[in-house]
């Protein structure tokens, strides 16, 4: 018993200094580069979401698929997963392209919030993940806000 808990114990001990070496990491930036329009499918809009990824570090960041949901006025509007795989350069930039979906009721309730006057500007959130090998990846958020011209 006691050379099955050793087994366990130093594979786990080595799993937890890798990920305190990680912590000195700076976050990866991930920001939308751009939007275009895919052809809807039944009540879901569809669109492919570029986004940079941008890796201030001085080692690349590989990542194997990504996930994102897009919160509009903190109400989930869209969101989408690529199995796209890559590495971000270190000290360098990526574009990456996430096909998402909006269902029917979310566009309805961002448009009736439009129609009705309420609001002048739309506060933005989106959160992400791409996923690494191992355990690893790279979780990221970014916020702003669109203002109709």
């Amino acid at each position: 018993m006691h050379l099955v808990r050793r087994r366990l114990v130093v594979p786990l001990l080595s799993l937890v200094a890798a990920c305190a070496m990680l912590t000195g990491r700076e976050p990866v930036t991930v920001d939308v580069a751009g939007v275009e329009p895919l052809p809807s499918e039944g009540m879901e809009g569809r669109f492919l979401v570029r986004l940079r990824a941008q890796n201030p570090n001085s080692e690349p960041v590989p990542f194997d698929g990504v996930a994102i949901t897009l919160y509009v006025q903190g109400e989930r509007l869209a969101s989408g997963v690529s199995d796209v795989r890559g590495t971000i350069p270190r000290f360098g930039e990526t574009v990456l392209a996430v096909p998402v979906t909006i269902p029917l009721s979310a566009m309805l309730a961002q448009a009736v919030g439009l129609a009705t006057g309420h609001r002048t500007g739309l506060d933005y959130e989106l959160r992400g993940r791409l996923a690494g090998p191992g355990f690893g990846g790279v979780s990221f958020r970014s916020t702003g806000q669109l203002v109709p011209s």
